[in-house]
């Protein structure tokens, strides 16, 4: 089975969002999703859906989410993220082949910038191994356990996981189905500048930069 596990911080729109998809989700699988005390109040609202009360940290609330699934795949997606209908049989099929994987990350911008980014986001998966929370990261739980799970850390949290599976030979298979993604933070730090601090911020972590510091900064631009 699939362990869906979606974290929402003050966003009930994107819960909203990923709810009004919900139609498109097909076989063995359970839908988590991971809030903080911040959005308490959800839980009464939507007394249907599995929504779990977890410290703040989308660190903390993925891991705590993992604590509570049954599934034997763990699935990993942002709440305002847009999915296609074929998305389990997909991660299905991927995880036979590799136990890491990711889907196919694309914009909702038609902006030439949004698409190089879509593309380059696509690259990295493919030439450097490396997948970030907006492209749907799933892996097998036995694998998750393995890996300590989430550094639980206030940024980079995804790309710490990446470099984890990595480092043990492991490739992040990018299976056939898409995932489409805000563009609302480029657009309002500027998509170019947005980009280079993205960049810039991957480099100051893998040379030893406290997260805590990367973060602030982060703020800053979001």
């Amino acid at each position: 089975m699939i362990s869906i596990i979606v974290p929402v911080y003050k966003d009930e729109a994107a819960l909203k969002n990923f709810l009004a998809q919900k139609h498109k989700l097909k076989g063995d699988y359970e839908l988590l999703f991971v809030i903080t005390e911040e959005d308490e109040k959800l839980i009464e609202k939507y007394p249907e859906e599995t929504i779990l009360l977890a410290p703040k940290g989308r660190a903390k609330q993925m891991n705590y989410g993992v604590k509570k699934c049954n599934g034997d795949i763990l699935l990993f997606l942002h709440a305002d993220s847009i999915i296609e209908e074929n998305i389990l049989e997909e991660v299905q099929k991927s995880i036979t082949i590799s136990p890491a994987g990711c889907l196919k990350i694309y914009f909702d911008s038609n902006h030439p910038l949004m698409k190089i980014c879509g593309y380059m986001s696509r690259f990295r998966v493919r030439y450097r191994n490396i997948a970030f929370g907006d492209q749907g990261i799933f892996l097998t739980r036995e694998l998750f356990e393995k890996l300590g799970g989430y550094r639980e850390i206030p940024l980079m949290e995804d790309y710490q996981l990446s470099m984890d599976i990595k480092k043990r030979g492991i490739k992040i298979r990018q299976c056939n189905s898409k995932i489409i993604t805000r563009s609302i933070r480029f657009e309002k730090g500027g998509m170019l500048k947005t980009m280079y601090k993205m960049q810039k911020y991957q480099h100051m972590y893998r040379k030893g930069v406290a997260p805590e510091e990367i973060a602030e900064r982060y703020r800053n631009v979001r």
